[in-house]
């Protein structure tokens, strides 16, 4: 699912209204039908009288609503109409909302607009559909964020809708619009968003001051970033596209900047395997890894890529842990490397070349600690691999003040799998609010792969383009669970992958794998070793799929 960029959509909402000569009235009415259909579908869900909403209210400033409870839900008797409460900016965003309202109107619905803006500032598509409206009968009202009675409706309401702001805002919210996102998000009753939730930047996730949490977002021609990364991505609700006509050859002649990983994306990148196949066929994994305090890391991250397909996995850790090591493994074959001090270091160098000569993908770092004996051997190693080569954990942290080894391996494949704090130590810009960007921004200046990890794990490759996974939950915040990915991501590449799609899949099928999971044993009881157990089940989704 390709992720566009606001300026993308303004440019291609003008080709086909000025180009193509398609009416903007026409496609302000299709993206009606969509948020029509939608508020009515989740009306229809609504069958136990409301919800529990997770509150984003502004802070309290005398006429902004806040507060629980002081509107209770009231059901449907029977032969009540549905009542729908929407919400209307100035603009053409705010048309698509009144021109929904006019639909559920002509279909039997209770509808009131309330516009949170100017009426001097609409635009001449939304006064022609609130011309429409009135026409039928209906009203455009101006919100009163001290309405008792307004409050009332949207409190009560079997559904709301969202029309306020679409993606051109890049500004905090101010009242009254701030208002009606405060009470919009008090409301029991379900949200459907207009293109995106309002509040929420298009380009980056971010959150500008307040902003709707939706149930569903519709979102016309084509998904928007901020729907998937950084906070928009947990006000968005489930995402549907919705076809307004814009021209297929049109959407098809933008360079996105990203996608999003969905099923559908993972089942068509899965390797074939074929059926004459044998271990040399699927490759050979040598991983490097653990220390004297830190045994289970390298049993998570072989497991990892046992159970994905890999043909064979080397595991290199320290003598002293070899024992305990070596009785957790079965397929896989877990080797001892010299390391008197309880730690990998010097005295392991050529043990270790010697045992990833022949892989087809190394992986080095998971519970290696960071001595600074530890440090230089995986620089050195860096150094000389050909073969694509996955640093997570402690090969991340030893690249800390020598970012110069990625410049060293440019050229070849490289993937890290930083958390932020690790994103930080390697010099990524972890504090912007546009993870997408920074991201994107490493990537390319560094000549690797970033796995970026965290909600909604961005994958970036040197060419600055990104993938963003749609799996995973708070489930997968739990020490071994990163070592789990970083063997799955080696596993794909010795399989022959390409490295930026290897990435994307392993982490979609650790996220899917954790979403399986954390629904069988809760977040809090899933554990990192339940992730390989869960893969047959996410490998079976995929065949399906395909």
């Amino acid at each position: 699912m390709e992720l566009a960029t606001a300026k993308q959509m303004r440019e291609m909402d003008r080709i086909a209204i000025e180009e193509r000569g398609i009416p903007s009235l026409t496609l302000m009415e299709r993206a009606a039908e969509g948020l029509a259909a939608a508020a009515e579908d989740l009306a229809g869900e609504r069958a136990d009288g409301g919800r529990e909403k997770r509150l984003f209210l502004p802070e309290a400033r005398g006429e902004v609503v806040t507060g629980e409870g002081h509107f209770p839900y009231r059901r449907n008797r029977p032969g009540e109409p549905r009542r729908a409460a929407v919400f209307v900016g100035s603009g053409n965003n705010g048309g698509d909302g009144t021109a929904a309202a006019g639909l559920l109107w002509q279909r039997g619905w209770q509808v009131r607009v309330f516009l949170a803006g100017s009426r001097e500032k609409l635009t001449g598509d939304h006064r022609e559909m609130v011309r429409r409206l009135e026409e039928l009968g209906g009203v455009l009202e101006d919100f009163d964020p001290a309405s008792g009675e307004q409050a009332a409706f949207a409190m009560g309401a079997d559904v709301l809708v969202d029309a306020l702001f679409g993606v051109g805002l890049n500004a905090p919210l101010r009242l009254p619009a701030a208002s009606a996102v405060a009470l919009m998000n008090q409301s029991p009753a379900p949200t459907v968003s207009a293109d995106i939730p309002s509040g929420v930047e298009a380009d980056t996730g971010r959150v500008l001051g307040y902003a709707v949490e939706a149930d569903v977002t519709v979102t016309f021609s084509l998904a928007k970033i901020g729907l998937f990364v950084g906070e928009g991505a947990l006000r968005a609700g489930k995402v549907l596209v919705w076809d307004i006509g814009i021209p297929a050859d049109i959407l098809a002649g933008e360079e996105f900047p990203a996608a999003a990983v969905d099923l559908g994306w993972a089942a068509a990148h899965l390797p074939r395997r074929p059926e004459d196949g044998h271990k040399g066929t699927f490759g050979k994994v040598c991983i490097l890894a653990g220390s004297a305090d830190y045994a289970g890391a390298p049993v998570l991250a072989a497991r990892g890529a046992a159970r994905s397909g890999c043909g064979l996995v080397f595991l290199e850790v320290p003598e002293g842990i070899w024992p305990a090591v070596a009785a957790r493994c079965l397929g896989e074959i877990p080797q001892a490397l010299p390391a008197p001090e309880g730690f990998l270091g010097r005295e392991a160098l050529d043990a270790a070349r010697e045992r990833l000569a022949g892989c087809q993908a190394a992986l080095l770092g998971p519970g290696m600690g960071r001595a600074p004996e530890t440090a230089a051997l995986l620089r050195h190693l860096a150094e000389e691999i050909t073969v694509p080569l996955v640093l997570d954990a402690d090969g991340i942290n030893a690249l800390e003040g020598h970012i110069d080894v990625l410049e060293k391996r440019r050229g070849r494949v490289t993937v890290l799998t930083p958390h932020d704090g690790e994103f930080a130590r390697l010099g990524g810009d972890a504090r912007s609010e546009d993870r997408l960007a920074a991201s994107a921004a490493f990537a390319a200046a560094h000549g690797c792969v970033l796995v970026r990890k965290g909600h909604r794990t961005i994958v970036a490759g040197p060419d600055g383009r990104c993938l963003v996974n749609t799996t995973g939950g708070s489930g997968l915040a739990k020490g071994g669970s990163g070592d789990v990915l970083a063997g799955l991501v080696a596993s794909l590449l010795a399989q022959g992958m390409e490295p930026v799609e290897a990435a994307a899949l392993a982490v979609w099928i650790h996220g899917r794998a954790g979403d399986l999971a954390q629904a069988e044993g809760t977040a809090y009881a899933m554990a990192p070793e339940d992730l390989p157990e869960a893969f047959p089940r996410v490998f079976r989704e995929l065949i399906r799929t395909d």
